[in-house]
């Protein structure tokens, strides 16, 4: 089993990631321009004071949860001065297999915040408890039981409109923020 080091070393800084984005790469600018952090937010010297280095994220450009979550990280990493590297989880599965999401799916992103040695300080992910909610609630409207004749292209109109708040939802977007700024205080 290859060690985080390697993982990281194996990855692409974030910038190159979001450059070569095929799919969520104008989602993924447009929330990180229009999201404003919040001004004299005292729980970023708390955090400072603590031994976060690097983030090595796990992730796929196809996924709208990474869309919106990466934006709000690049966000976080600038004001922390962390380094962050992006893994993609089809990749190499073995790594997204040790942070599997209520321990069998492999939901991303996942943010594992490293210290300067490399080890694991914290980790958060794949979504906000209110972007849950949200994902939860929308689902349950619009996708009908898998024996459904159009439960394939509900699924797909499901993903448009949760993409779509994503995309849009300043509100959201601040509920991730505190969500990463919160784990970060409180491993």
């Amino acid at each position: 089993m290859a060690k985080l080091e390697t993982y990281y070393k194996d990855s692409q800084d974030l910038d190159t990631y979001i450059s070569q984005m095929k799919e969520n790469k104008e989602g993924l600018l447009k929330i990180y321009e229009d999201f404003k952090v919040p001004e004299n937010d005292t729980r970023i010297d708390q955090i400072k004071q603590k031994n976060y280095d690097k983030v090595l994220v796990i992730s796929e450009d196809w996924c709208g949860d990474a869309m919106m979550n990466v934006a709000i990280l690049k966000h976080i990493s600038e004001l922390l001065n962390l380094e962050v590297h992006v893994f993609h989880r089809d990749q190499d599965t073995d790594l997204i297999d040790r942070y599997l999401t209520n321990g069998k799916s492999r939901s991303i992103p996942i943010f594992i915040f490293l210290n300067d040695k490399f080890e694991q300080e914290n980790v958060w992910g794949p979504r906000a408890k209110a972007a849950q909610v949200f994902v939860e609630k929308t689902r349950s409207k619009l996708v009908p039981k898998k024996d459904a004749p159009d439960y394939d292209e509900a699924v797909q109109h499901s993903h448009v409109v949760i993409s779509n708040r994503f995309k849009t939802d300043s509100n959201l977007w601040k509920e991730v923020y505190d969500s990463i700024i919160d784990k970060l205080l409180n491993p």
